[in-house]
């Protein structure tokens, strides 16, 4: 009978130490019961079809597909699906993102047992949960101003080592367009020059490849 109410659980975790500590905690929890776990992308999306879990918990680096993409995809066929990101990131491009995908929290790995199994229990409840550590590290970056696409395209160009002829060539725009979106880059990350700019944007985790 008591089993029957238990919040039902899939983890997507591709480390097995960690993915075995998950299940020792939610096992020892009289109101949840983990019913499945995936280490990728195509066996989570595969599981949830299956399961159909009251709440998810999604690692954020996983082989091929990452966590947030994949989130995305649940989300895309299951629209209500309530997907924990459970972490080890971060980096505030990471945090933003996900929430913008729509998980329901955003928790590093970190985080006391005890402070999980709440937010599990939350997030089952309905709301989202952003715990004050994670909140914190958005309230960092609160109102500046966000990279365009554009500016994005042309940051990753330059980490992948490209010169800015190079990469007005390979956006078909011009060098002198090229020069002012690094301009305004490097202004809105406060870095030093474009080589800075990329190791902030790494560091923030703003560079989705």
């Amino acid at each position: 009978m008591l089993q029957a109410k238990a919040i039902r659980i899939l983890n997507v975790e591709d480390h097995p130490v960690f993915r075995e500590g998950v299940a020792t905690i939610i096992g020892s929890q009289p109101d949840m019961l983990l019913i499945a776990h995936a280490s990728n992308a195509v066996e989570a999306l595969a599981e949830f079809r299956r399961h159909r879990p009251d709440v998810t918990l999604m690692d954020l680096r996983l082989p091929g597909t990452n966590g947030t993409d994949t989130l995305i995809a649940i989300r895309g066929e299951f629209p209500h699906a309530r997907i924990i990101m459970l972490t080890t990131s971060d980096s505030d491009g990471d945090i933003q993102r996900a929430l913008r995908a729509g998980a329901s929290g955003y928790v590093l790995k970190s985080m006391p047992k005890n402070d999980l199994m709440a937010v599990i229990r939350s997030v089952h409840a309905g709301k989202r949960h952003v715990p004050p550590e994670v909140a914190a590290l958005l309230a960092e970056h609160l109102g500046e101003e966000d990279l365009t696409i554009r500016e994005l395209e042309v940051l990753r160009l330059i980490r992948d080592g490209h010169r800015n002829k190079q990469i007005a060539n390979q956006l078909a725009i011009a060098e002198t367009t090229v020069n002012f979106h690094i301009k305004n880059l490097v202004d809105k990350l406060g870095a030093n020059d474009r080589t800075h700019a990329v190791m902030i944007a790494l560091r923030r985790g703003l560079l989705q490849m």
